[in-house]
């Protein structure tokens, strides 16, 4: 069953001074009247009132509009003073996340990198430790690890509100076999492939990364993990994927994260020969997969992922592909497609088997432009969210508003 391409205005329904009567029907009176040309003054001008407006509401640190995530820590213009209750504000399966909440505050002063015997004052000695701690940075930094990925140890936060923060022309970061870590406000760009060598996981210990997984260039790689969100960072043009997530890892969130120039954008579920994958719960939430991107935008395998109130901008082959059964839920996003007639379709199925027709692959609510459609398949499944986990979904023709401060904010 496919969810065809549908004519739908993505800005708010305007109405005229005339009350309750749409601009399109005022118009059309306007046509036999000798007011014409001062009617659709008017109508326009209360139309562009009206959008600036909702456009206002949806952006101010005041009222982020539907955006309940920023609204959370916003909201009393307090965040450089009261940064901890970011880790409140998570939504979606991520939602617990604690990162470095209770902790002590790290300040990175140093941009250096050492893999092995890391400096005090450089980002890779705060994300290794053993305690939880809340990582901020002393101003503007542009980062080049040396050789191996950082290994971010559980409860941690990773923050770059109120500085420019760039990780990129080396390895970049690394979730393995932990919980509770938080990312945000990060740029990942041109994240490269490591050398195999030692790198210290923690104050105590060193890994041999020859036998445990070469740096393969990803913007962040998430493995074994849990209790993971990942909000407000910018990846582009990484060696391999720009996020992936893998190896059992669930209970995570990715939202507010704007992502372009890269071919295999994020992969959710190691292979089709890892079944272990099948209890990964991953909510994607207002994101903006801007143009640029070619495909997986996720991939994903055997795992649970709830697509919501993300914008799609004309993604080169496909948007969201899978194989081994996974189970999808896309709603209310905004799907643009591309002037190309071989890359309407959202959905790519990358199986043979004639069983794809059970997967549960389901659009709900979702706006579709330029005759991008979705082919649904299967029982349509309900995200099984806690209460502190729900969060309330925004129409998808209100997404280009919502996800505008995509990516790193300017605080």
């Amino acid at each position: 069953m496919n969810s065809k391409s549908k004519n739908v205005d993505h800005l708010p329904k305007c109405y005229s001074i005339f009350p309750f009567i749409p601009i399109y029907q005022i118009f059309s009176m306007a046509q036999s009247s000798h007011f014409l040309v001062l009617s659709r003054m008017l109508a326009i001008i209360c139309c562009f009132s009206t959008f600036q407006a909702l456009q206002i509401k949806s952006t101010s640190n005041q009222d982020i509009g539907f955006n309940a995530i920023d609204t959370c820590w916003r909201k009393h213009g307090d965040w450089a003073t009261n940064r901890q209750a970011l880790a409140d504000c998570a939504k979606g399966y991520g939602a617990g996340a604690q990162g470095g909440k209770n902790g002590a505050t790290y300040v990175v002063t140093d941009p250096s990198d050492d893999p092995i015997n890391p400096k005090k004052g450089t980002l890779r000695y705060g994300a290794i430790q053993r305690e939880p701690l809340w990582i901020v940075f002393q101003g503007d930094m542009n980062l080049k690890l040396k050789d191996v990925e950082i290994f971010v140890n559980s409860y941690k936060t990773i923050d770059g509100r109120g500085a420019r923060v760039e990780i990129g022309n080396g390895p970049c970061l690394r979730i393995n076999d932990v919980e509770h870590v938080i990312v945000h406000g990060i740029n990942f760009r041109k994240c490269l492939r490591g050398i195999p060598g030692l790198v210290r996981i923690d104050p105590d210990h060193l890994l041999n990364t020859s036998s445990n997984g070469v740096p393969d260039g990803d913007g962040i790689r998430i493995l074994s993990s849990s209790h993971v969100w990942i909000d407000h960072c910018h990846f582009s043009n990484c060696a391999d994927g720009l996020l992936d997530i893998s190896h059992k890892s669930t209970a995570v969130t990715v939202s507010n994260n704007y992502f372009t120039q890269h071919d295999k954008a994020m992969l959710l579920g190691h292979s089709d020969k890892s079944p272990q994958d099948n209890k990964m719960y991953v909510t994607l939430v207002l994101n903006h997969f801007a143009s640029g991107l070619t495909q997986r935008i996720p991939r994903v395998r055997y795992g649970y992922v709830h697509v919501a109130n993300n914008k799609y901008d004309e993604w080169g082959m496909y948007a969201i592909g899978g194989s081994s059964c996974p189970t999808i839920l896309s709603e209310a996003n905004y799907y643009r497609a591309k002037n190309d007639s071989d890359a309407k379709q959202v959905t790519r199925r990358i199986s043979n088997d004639p069983g794809w027709k059970n997967w549960s692959w389901n659009s709900k609510d979702d706006v579709f432009l330029n005759g991008a459609y979705f082919v649904s398949s299967g029982n349509v499944w309900t995200p099984n969210y806690a209460a502190s986990q729900a969060f309330e979904l925004a129409p998808g023709g209100s997404v280009p508003i919502l996800t505008l401060h995509a990516g790193p904010l300017q605080l």
